[in-house]
């Protein structure tokens, strides 16, 4: 028993020695755990074939894929999505209920999330007719437009939209 003790001790004192080092823990040992963010730069992003809302008051989904291009990173919170309409502008949330999953991108793996909206009636004012899409990762990088194809979106509330963004998924293995 004296032996396990020592034995025990000096295992205790060589993993406080290592974390003390940057191993892990602390603010560097929580980037190089994670790996540094994806930004919009490093990865492809895709706008795929959407589950259009036909009608006002119908549920429309887009999904956007996102695949890394450079070296392993990881996606961390949500995604960042704003619909334009000329001078009109609004940063869409995160769906009720979402949780977010952080996720580790090696090169040329993918992942996705979806934009889920409820279509407004055409010539309807308080509905956003947005033109553009606008995406942006966590990881930072330049916002990527995309047209947006999918009729006007109805209103939430002043100054919103019945839309909102999922939690990022990995896609494959």
């Amino acid at each position: 028993m004296r032996r396990v003790i020592p034995l025990t001790l000096t295992a205790l004192a060589a993993a406080l020695a290592l974390t003390a080092c940057g191993g892990s823990g602390g603010a560097d040992g929580a980037r190089s755990k994670a790996g540094s963010g994806c930004a919009t730069g490093a990865v492809a992003l895709e706008v795929g074939s959407a589950s259009v809302a036909p009608a006002a008051g119908d549920t429309g989904e887009v999904p956007v894929s996102i695949t890394n291009q450079s070296a392993p990173c990881t996606l961390d919170h949500f995604p960042g999505v704003v619909l334009r309409q000329g001078d009109r502008s609004v940063k869409l949330p995160a769906s009720e209920g979402a949780q977010a999953q952080t996720l580790k991108l090696a090169k040329g793996a993918s992942a996705t999330f979806t934009v889920s909206y409820t279509r407004g009636a055409d010539g309807d004012a308080k509905a956003l007719d947005a033109g553009t899409m606008e995406v942006t990762l966590p990881g930072g990088g330049d916002a990527k437009s995309f047209p947006w194809k999918f009729g006007p979106v109805a209103a939430k509330g002043t100054d919103s939209a019945n839309a909102s963004v999922s939690a990022f998924q990995q896609v494959g293995d």
